[in-house]
């Protein structure tokens, strides 16, 4: 069985999706630790309810971003980690981090991309304008938003939307879409071929 390791900074509504899906069955892995690099994440709560290992580091203990990701490191590595899970992690993670899980690191994003990467994308995609926004599940790599894609899935954006309301629909849709990338994931059934995610079909 995999070992996941979720990395938060805020409410921890993905890390849920995912608990719940691992203990329903749906999701056949272990999730091993929770990280999450502010001391007030509502993730670090929910992982003490379900059980899990949480461990808050906070970046301001180290003098730059790859002192902290050697940390971060060290600490997957010694969890056995196979697979690291971005679930609104608020930090650009280092080249060093990204050798060191070179295809082994997911994310999680609130549009279409490549359209509007960074950490605003839903409030962007309602201030452009568009008819329709969605989720993207993808691999990460040292561009911002910029990995292999491995799931998308779309919806229509209201003429009477604001943030709040077009967020609750976007959300709704991650907790969907991530464990079910996830799922293709610790099943072997994703291989990356340049820019493409080839998805095995199982019979």
């Amino acid at each position: 069985m995999k070992n996941l390791a979720i990395l938060c900074s805020g409410f921890g509504s993905n890390l849920q999706a995912i608990i719940n899906s691992v203990k329903k069955g749906k999701l056949k892995a272990n999730i091993a630790l929770v990280l999450s690099d502010k001391v007030d994440s509502y993730a670090l709560v929910r992982a003490k309810k379900a059980g899990l290992l949480f461990v808050f580091a906070s970046p301001d203990a180290f003098p730059d971003r790859e002192s902290y990701d050697k940390y971060l490191v060290k600490k997957l590595k010694v969890s056995k980690i196979d697979y690291v899970l971005l679930a609104g992690f608020m930090r650009i993670v280092s080249p060093y981090f990204i050798d060191n899980f070179k295809n082994k690191i997911i994310n999680i994003h609130p549009s279409l991309l490549p359209a509007f990467k960074g950490t605003k994308g839903i409030v962007d995609a309602l201030n452009y304008g568009v008819k329709v926004t969605g989720v993207s599940v993808h691999f990460v790599n040292e561009q911002l938003d910029g990995g292999p894609i491995i799931l998308q899935e779309s919806i229509k954006v209201k003429d009477d939307d604001t943030a709040e309301t077009l967020s609750v629909r976007v959300h709704k849709l991650e907790h969907k879409l991530y464990p079910q990338a996830l799922k293709l994931l610790v099943a072997g059934n994703l291989t990356i071929k340049n820019r493409k995610v080839l998805i095995k079909t199982e019979k």
